[in-house]
């Protein structure tokens, strides 16, 4: 499998180098390093995190055995100037465990969230870290194959909630992770999306939400814009682009009958959508920097770059 290194400039794109590797790769992010570093983390299909040096990528700079079974997804937090705290790293497994890991603590990870005595394993599919606006909080989210959803909280090193959406959940994100929580959007297998409303959390009822049937297939990815977190894009299994906007309600919370304070949904529209390719859009993501510019790729293997004007997808 190859590490490829693509240079992207007015013209053509060009790869800067390209570096074999023993195992295919699943997932990576940029997102425990600064841009300083030049450092990428990525996850394969034997079960290893590997953190490579861009600038010298032939033997990573961290390894380790960090799954039994392949890693399905990763997500990172403490570099790029997202929030405070230590530079972690998030993985999850086919073999049903969510680890987060410090590069600075060697071979072991800080956290191991597991299945517990007597439940069944399920396979997480996808991870992502929100609530990290000081030193000390973080909560990963993560889904799994059967549809389950759960929140942990890693201040308190506990489970703060859980709920199932009835289908397998490919991608989970916080509209931003470096703030108190706010929103979190979740995809599933059936083409539906469920945005959560984080900011109360119900005793008994959980966080308030909305679900929309988006995609006529899969929805593999959604990524928020990071100059305007009320607006995110879905990718579909048919190689479609959706860009939303999610309108909050007049008052997102109201008391119940009991006087205890429980979350209110607000709305979301559909701003534009357009095909781009005949094969599922399988990652994206926007550019921090420039507004609007938003890069993805498919299973037909191919790279494209778009720009999002106001409504238009060119």
């Amino acid at each position: 499998m190859n590490l490829n290194l693509v240079c992207w400039s007015k013209g053509p794109s060009t790869t800067c180098r390209a570096v074999e590797k023993p195992k295919p790769i699943k997932c990576a992010t940029f997102g425990a390093a600064s841009l300083q570093q030049r450092h990428i983390a990525t996850g394969d299909f034997d079960g290893n995190l590997n953190i490579w040096n861009l600038e010298v990528p032939e033997v990573p700079v961290y390894s380790v055995k960090a799954h039994k079974e392949i890693v399905n997804s990763i997500d990172g937090v403490g570099g790029l100037g997202i929030g405070d705290g230590a530079p972690e790293i998030v993985t999850g497994s086919r073999d049903g465990t969510v680890k987060v890991w410090d590069h600075r603590q060697r071979d072991s990870p800080v956290v191991n969230m597991e299945p517990v005595e007597g439940e069944t394993k399920r396979d997480c599919w996808t991870v992502a870290f929100g609530h990290a606006y000081n030193d000390q909080d973080r909560c990963v989210c993560a889904g799994y194959d059967n549809g389950d959803i759960k929140l942990f909280d890693l201040r308190n090193m506990s489970l703060r909630w859980e709920t199932n959406i009835k289908n397998g959940v490919c991608c989970v994100e916080f509209d931003r992770k470096d703030i108190n929580m706010n929103k979190l959007v979740a995809t599933s297998l059936e083409g539906k999306f469920h945005i959560f409303d984080m900011r109360t959390q119900h005793p008994t009822k959980g966080f308030a939400s909305v679900s929309e049937k988006a995609h006529k297939s899969t929805i593999w990815q959604v990524r928020h814009l990071p100059q305007n977190r009320e607006i995110f894009m879905t990718a579909g299994g048919a190689g479609n682009l959706h860009l939303w906007k999610y309108e909050y309600p007049a008052k997102r919370s109201k008391k119940d009958s009991d006087g205890v304070d429980v979350g209110v949904a607000g709305t979301v529209n559909l701003l534009q959508n357009v095909t781009v390719s005949t094969q599922p859009i399988a990652s994206l993501d926007w550019n921090p920097d420039k507004q609007g510019l938003l890069l993805c790729s498919g299973f037909d293997q191919t790279v494209r770059v778009h720009i999002v004007t106001k409504l238009n997808l060119v």
